[in-house]
């Protein structure tokens, strides 16, 4: 499946410098859009659109709350458009299960368990109050663990294209 190369790079970007390009994610949104188009005419390009639109409409508030970077925002876009709305819900769910994996993995090695909770507290309380939780809980905090999301979704266009490859 041609969306592992750029969910492949991806990955690796992300996880080497915590950032992913666009001169990969832009490029990957048309191409995603154009090889669907060719492949199957018009039902095709709607069908890629249709991806790229579901894939930025549903990371977009997550990206306004500065609880996702840009570039996730943008991969998810242009891997939509490769894969279609329901191939892309299936790769999102998987990728937010292994973001979460992730999450918990590195709470319990760097022994903020406490303040993860704190934390978790403090956004249930703001959604109460319907107020935004602040900014040191989110990306802008430096002293915020991280996880890199496009890992996570690297893994889960990779694990998807497996087991389409062995029919599963």
């Amino acid at each position: 499946m041609l969306a592992t190369i750029p969910a492949m790079v991806a990955g690796w970007t992300d996880w080497r410098s915590r950032r992913i390009p666009n001169w990969l994610t832009v490029p990957a949104l048309f191409l995603g859009v154009g090889v669907n188009t060719l492949a199957l005419g018009w039902v095709g390009a709607k069908d890629a659109l249709l991806g790229a639109g579901l894939g930025l409409g549903l990371l977009l508030p997550f990206v306004l709350l500065r609880a996702l970077g840009g570039g996730d925002w943008k991969l998810v876009g242009a891997l939509g458009a490769f894969l279609g709305p329901p191939r892309l819900i299936e790769v999102l769910l998987i990728a937010v299960l292994t973001a979460g994996l992730m999450a918990v993995v590195v709470i319990v090695w760097k022994r903020r368990i406490g303040q993860t909770l704190r934390n978790l507290a403090h956004m249930i309380g703001s959604l109460f109050t319907l107020h935004l939780p602040g900014p040191e809980l989110s990306l802008d905090d430096p002293d915020s663990l991280k996880i890199p999301f496009g890992v996570a979704v690297a893994v889960a266009v990779v694990l998807y294209a497996v087991r389409q490859a062995w029919g599963l």
